[in-house]
């Protein structure tokens, strides 16, 4: 779909370099996400739009006749049902440009994805096992 062979350093940048219909169709999914996950950053990761909290939480790119979006194998999983009308592969589904994009979808599994960021970064700052701090007194 982009010709300009360089990577780019923003959203920002991805999006101007698409087609003013589908640059439409990329800030609604880019919105949609950052109204779900006000707290995300963007960037750009694996030359793609991605939003990361606590990790990466999403990815999405526009290829010739779909858009792409990566929300991992987990966020694949939980969402079977609703994406099984999509070509998917094992953390990534296609939403055809041809047809209405699923933003309800998108943003049931942007919510998805930041619990389950959000608790895997607090289950790391907990410490368990031996050698871990209690409140017991000696």
């Amino acid at each position: 779909m982009n010709t300009d062979r360089t990577v780019p350093k923003t959203i920002d940048e991805y999006i101007a370099r698409c087609p003013p219909d589908v640059q439409k169709i990329l800030e609604k999914i880019r919105l949609t996400i950052r109204k779900t996950a006000p707290d995300a950053e963007e960037t750009i990761s694996y030359k793609m739009p991605t939003f990361t909290l606590k990790g990466n939480l999403v990815y999405f790119a526009v290829f010739k006749n779909h858009i792409g979006f990566y929300p991992i194998p987990t966020g694949i999983e939980k969402f079977k049902k609703e994406l099984s009308v999509y070509k998917q592969g094992k953390g990534s589904v296609q939403f055809p440009l041809d047809k209405p994009i699923p933003y309800g979808l998108i943003s049931k599994i942007v919510k998805f994805r930041v619990k389950e960021n959000l608790a895997r970064a607090k289950a790391k700052r907990r410490p368990t096992g031996y050698g871990a701090r209690s409140n017991r007194k000696s």
